[in-house]
């Protein structure tokens, strides 16, 4: 029997749409039952802008209207007035991150219908298999993250539940609108849509050179079309004073920022477009990608007098590649969202703001606050942040500063689930400190196969927090398949990195651990709480016949030194930048039982004999600050006489450096390894490993040309030659 919308649910929808605000309905039973209700509602609605996400649509709803999950991220930037989102169908399951962000682009009215089992969270569903690391099955994972969500659904007084028998129960939706519709506070700006929004593109208008403008928003405050309006303007009054202007602009990715070209060619329709390059008479507006910025400011191809800068979820970038384009262009504004599906806007000012501080102490900040896609107090905005955790703080420390009092703790995962005040401060710990948070980690946190959360904290609540997950133990046989590049199971990113990279059969056949993440509260910082928490998994992970601790991050000289100091040693470093991040991804290794300090010097060694010809090659655009922290860990070579005289020909003659390089390159490496970091010795090492030429070290040290450079150059030989270490004691070695 074909299935009807009881009258009092689209009345609900009705008063929705009256108030400016969307709702969440959640459809349960057995899979006939639950897409034929959904499918009722999508006809009884008959909205202009639906949305069907699953494996396949059903039966009567048109293509363009259907969705995978996993392409969720096309739609970003579009609008719909009604999204089904099919987590129950046969090879369907729930996708955090899809879920999180399809609901921003529900507008005021709209409705998001979520399809699911009865007994939802009772075991995993199709998308665990993501999940399912070998050799675990999906079926065979826990299910604590999807029960969580029917518990805090069942529980939500402002979610439309329409079970498989029986009528819906509906929310009871105040009777008049609420005050702070979008209608009420209407600027003067006509291109505007709040006061906010208009604020907003004013200050970009007149950004001021050296004082960068931080915008943050919450989803839906019109942030990245205010950067478009700005844009336009931008260009508008170039062309009026007879000038051009140079805008770039870069995100993690083209589709976040669709918005802001959306709004630049709706005011600038006679804006010519190519690719991601935008061109009128009044200018240029580009798009690029991180690692390709980050590659043109290295060369001096971006950046300097009169270039403009505009980030967009600047909260998913580096804080490092950020710091850099601060120093690159006089004119800069980072755009972030708060609370967001991917990266967080409180852990980038947090990360940031002392660079700010340091490097442009003028620097400005301008929160929107009124929404613009739907009305103030939305049902389904508070809803999916608390689902999806996107609001996620962390608690206050014990401010005493006494490391002894902070207690260590295995989490359970299932009583995780169940503590909603602890699971939200420990995930709003990793928000905070990590770049790059989605929903879905939060599922990995509480399902993840061989996945441990440790923590150090007190009756307050964790002050630090690690993720760590077990890789390896394969078989002889699929180690040297997965070796050979024939086969890749899914999960044991290192150990098979190490593989790949290393030849390393060893590191799938043994046993690692990898620190997916760790955090620490800012108002813990410098206590060793982070060590501490280092030490302990290291000593857990030897206990439990682990060989190796290891971890992957993006190489940057503070956090290189940072685990180097914990006693880990670089083992691989990624060829090219990562395009979201700008970084190049590192991994590190240290001891932890049996077997683990020989493979651990067999990988170390195998990577700092590589290193050279990689900095000669594939890395010669690497930042030199990390080329130099990567070489500090290398054991120093001793200068024997004949190099000494090389070097003193340099310092005080007329030899020509290149003709010395190795002499060179051991001087500056074993300057590296005694923990000399300075910039002129990054620049050093940038000329002798990384052949950057006289233009850039005279660019990057602000010298006058050849001449300067070369006596520099003699100079700093002079200089490291005359040290503590190298000025006596000649012939060894």
């Amino acid at each position: 029997m074909e299935a009807s919308v009881p009258a009092g649910l689209l009345a609900c929808q009705e008063r929705l749409t009256e108030r400016r605000w969307r709702g969440l309905a959640w459809l349960t039973g057995d899979v006939e039952s639950v897409r034929e209700r959904g499918a009722a509602l999508w006809h009884a609605l008959g909205v202009t802008a639906p949305l069907w996400v699953g494996p396949e649509p059903p039966e009567g709803i048109a293509a363009e209207a259907w969705l995978p999950a996993a392409k969720a991220r096309t739609r970003l930037g579009g609008e719909h007035d009604l999204i089904v989102f099919d987590a129950l169908s046969p090879g369907a399951g729930f996708d955090p991150d899809a879920f999180g962000a399809l609901s921003g682009t529900l507008r005021a009215g709209g409705l998001l219908v979520l399809l699911t089992p009865g007994d939802w969270g009772a075991r995993p569903d199709a998308d665990y298999a993501r999940l399912a690391a070998h050799p675990h099955a999906p079926e065979a994972l826990s299910a604590h993250y999807l029960a969580r969500l029917a518990r805090l659904l069942e529980a939500s007084p402002r979610t439309i539940r329409w079970p498989a028998s029986g009528a819906p129960t509906l929310p009871d939706w105040p009777e008049a609108p609420p005050s702070g519709l979008v209608s009420e506070a209407a600027p003067d700006d006509p291109d505007c849509l709040t006061a906010d929004q208009a604020e907003a593109v004013a200050r970009l208008v007149k950004l001021r050179r050296r004082r960068p403008l931080v915008l943050t928003a919450d989803r839906g405050r019109g942030k990245t079309a205010a950067l478009g309006i700005a844009c336009a303007r931008l260009l508008a009054k170039a062309e009026q004073d007879g000038a051009e202007i140079e805008i770039l602009v870069t995100a993690p990715r083209p589709s976040a920022v669709a918005g802001l070209f959306e709004r630049l060619a709706a005011l600038r329709p006679e804006v010519r477009r190519q690719g991601n390059r935008f061109e009128d008479v009044g200018g240029r507006v580009t798009f690029l990608a991180p690692d390709e910025l980050s590659a043109r400011v290295e060369r001096g191809e971006a950046g300097g007098a009169g270039t403009w800068l505009l980030v967009d979820e600047a909260a998913a970038i580096p804080a490092g590649l950020l710091g850099q384009w601060l120093s690159a262009f006089p004119r800069i504004a980072f755009a972030t969202t708060v609370h967001g599906y991917e990266g967080a806007g409180r852990g980038f000012a947090l990360r940031f703001r002392a660079r700010l501080e340091r490097l442009t102490p003028e620097w400005r900040a301008y929160q929107l606050s009124a929404p613009i896609r739907w009305a103030e107090d939305d049902p389904l905005e508070a809803l999916t942040s608390r689902l999806l955790m996107l609001d996620a703080e962390p608690v206050a420390p014990d401010d005493s500063g006494a490391t002894t009092s902070a207690a260590w703790r295995v989490e359970s995962p299932q009583a995780l689930a169940r503590d909603e005040p602890r699971l939200r401060a420990l995930f709003g710990l990793l928000v905070q400190a990590h770049y790059r948070t989605t929903p879905s980690d939060l599922r990995h946190l509480l399902d993840g196969p061989d996945t441990r959360v440790v923590t150090l904290g007190d009756a307050a609540g964790p002050a630090a927090v690690a993720v760590v997950a077990d890789e390896g133990g394969f078989d002889a046989a699929l180690a040297e398949r997965v070796a050979r590049g024939e086969r890749r199971p899914r999960g044991h990113l290192m150990a098979q990195s190490l593989a790949a990279h290393a030849g390393s059969r060893e590191a799938l056949t043994g046993r690692l651990r990898r620190v997916q993440r760790i955090a620490v509260h800012p108002g813990a910082r410098r206590r060793g709480l982070g060590r501490e928490l280092l030490a302990r998994e290291r000593e857990a992970a030897g206990d439990a016949g682990v060989a190796l601790l290891g971890a992957s991050f993006g190489a940057e000289p503070g956090l290189l030194a940072f685990w180097r100091a914990q006693g880990f040693r670089t083992v691989r470093l990624g060829l090219t930048r990562e395009a979201a991040t700008g970084e190049h991804a590192v991994m590190v290794v240290a001891p932890a039982g049996e077997g683990g300090e020989a493979l651990a010097e067999r990988l170390a060694s195998r990577f700092q004999a590589l290193l050279p010809s990689l900095l000669a090659f594939e890395l010669k655009a690497l930042d030199p600050a990390v080329a130099l922290a990567l070489l500090a860990e290398g054991e120093p070579r001793p200068l024997d006489d004949a190099a000494r005289r090389d070097l003193e020909d340099v310092a005080h003659g007329h030899r020509e450096p290149a003709l010395v390089r190795p002499a060179l390159q051991a001087l500056i490496a074993g300057a590296a390894a005694r923990g000399e970091a300075d910039a002129d010795l990054a620049a050093l090492a940038a000329w002798a490993f990384q052949g950057r030429d006289t233009a850039w070290l005279a660019a990057r040290l602000g010298l006058s040309g050849g001449k300067a450079v070369d006596a520099w150059r003699r100079e700093q030989v002079a200089r490291r030659l005359a040290g503590p270490t190298l000025s006596s004691g000649r012939g060894e070695g």
